[in-house]
């Protein structure tokens, strides 16, 4: 063979291997074992805001005396807002969690009211100006397992223990009442989690409870709590997210009631360790 057409053959090979070797390593594939963005992580903590709308009434007695169904918002003026909100998961292992979340809503509004209405044993009539504040400081403790658990996402369990602690006041020129309803509240429930894209996930989260009608005398209740959102992960430590969170509760005890709905989006960034 010609050392002319050698050189060229030596020439055309080595321009091959020089164009080839950087689009393999643009296009390397991820390993098998790869977590998702996000994913390996002992602590992590969320905070942001959410901007809920509210649907809220009470009613209570006192002195034998049966109370009105007060709505918040069209007896006593009760305008929506945004409130604060801290998360905080603890992962000692792949499959376990340990998570808080603390939530403190709080409503004060002052309105002339439109009707007569009866609060404690008390009337609070037509046209007097009335100050009211709706006080509800919403804590979650749970514990999640995840019985399913990929590199593109996991499905797990729920176990939450909720604590609700909610206080309604109304106070005119010549009544100061409240009425104050607290306790722990157990919940099971399921959440997944999936990655369309490496470093974007959609996680989905239902838990609740009711309370049977005949297990305590003359009381019932229920809670429920719908969490859908997006994480977008700049890295494995630091993301954004947006989501949509529903609150649902309501009890019955003796002729107390309360039904307490919030709903409404979220936004908020996340950070891990």
């Amino acid at each position: 063979m010609p050392p002319t057409r050698i050189y060229a053959l030596v020439a055309a090979a080595t321009s091959f291997v020089l164009l080839a070797a950087p689009a393999r390593a643009q296009f390397q594939r991820r390993p098998l074992n790869d977590p998702a963005t996000g994913e390996q992580f002992h602590i992590e903590a969320a905070a942001g805001f959410w901007y809920p709308t509210a649907e809220v009434s009470i009613s209570s007695q006192s002195l034998g005396i049966l109370g009105s169904t007060i709505d918040f918002k069209k007896d006593l003026g009760l305008m929506d807002r945004r409130f604060p909100e801290l998360h905080l998961v603890l992962r000692p292992g792949t499959k376990h969690k340990f998570r808080l979340q603390y939530i403190p809503i709080k409503y004060d509004q002052t309105a002339a009211i439109t009707r007569d209405i009866i609060f404690n044993g008390q009337k609070y009539r037509l046209g007097q100006l009335v100050t009211s504040t709706l006080d509800w400081k919403a804590y979650r403790f749970g514990y999640e397992y995840d019985f399913v658990t990929a590199n593109r996402g996991f499905a797990g369990l729920v176990l939450d223990l909720k604590y609700t602690d909610v206080t309604a006041t109304l106070i005119s020129a010549s009544l100061r009442e409240f009425d104050r309803a607290k306790a722990p509240i157990p919940a099971v429930g399921g959440i997944f989690r999936v990655y369309p894209v490496p470093n974007i996930s959609i996680t989905g989260e239902i838990s609740g409870f009711k309370l049977p009608d005949k297990l305590i005398k003359n009381t019932t209740g229920h809670y429920l709590d719908v969490d859908f959102y997006g994480t977008l992960n700049f890295t494995n430590y630091v993301g954004v997210q947006v989501g949509y969170r529903s609150f649902d509760v309501g009890y019955v005890v003796d002729t107390d009631t309360g039904a307490l709905t919030l709903k409404g989006m979220y936004f908020g960034v996340v950070a891990r360790y």
